[in-house]
């Protein structure tokens, strides 16, 4: 495989939890500090429509999770809006989602962002008929990243420049 082979690029959407609690900054500076490089980021309310395309068309919630879970979750994500962006870098999925952690908050390992900035059971959410607040969503494999990514921008937002740091990142 050449270098450039390794390069990815990851979707990962800062849940309505994290912009109201005003921790999208320091969460951002974290992925930024292990090399990852924004290319692409904006900031919106999605529609019922949009979020059903995410999660269901394309991440098969309901047929994995079941119908109520879905509906909580669409309910969740529809309290706010969202900051939606394209990280890239080497192997950039597999770390983001190392980074993020466990989807379960309450399962997920200190020094993970939920692990520091989350930690509700999934049985505490299902008690309240509610979606597990945990902050952050990440493409979870190649195949999510590019139609998640296709899904929330087009081919003209995502730039391709360069940073400094480039050859101490890749």
């Amino acid at each position: 495989m050449t270098s450039k082979e390794y390069i990815e690029k990851t979707l990962v959407i800062f849940k309505p939890d994290a912009v109201q609690r005003g921790v999208v900054g320091e969460i951002l500076a974290r992925f930024e500090r292990v090399g990852l490089k924004i290319v692409a980021m904006r900031m919106e309310m999605p529609t019922r429509d949009q979020y059903y395309e995410h999660y269901e068309d394309i991440g098969k919630m309901i047929s994995r999770r079941g119908e109520a879970v879905f509906n909580s979750v669409l309910e969740f994500m529809l309290d706010g809006p969202v900051i939606v962006m394209v990280l890239e870098g080497v192997d950039a999925i597999d770390v983001v989602r190392k980074m993020v952690g466990s989807t379960e908050p309450k399962a997920a390992a200190i020094g993970t962002i939920r692990g520091d900035y989350s930690h509700i059971s999934y049985g505490r959410a299902d008690s309240e008929h509610k979606s597990t607040p945990n902050i952050i969503h990440a493409s979870a494999d190649a195949s999510d990243a590019k139609k998640e990514i296709r899904h929330w921008f087009s081919e003209s937002d995502i730039y391709d420049y360069e940073i400094p740091n480039e050859k101490f990142t890749r």
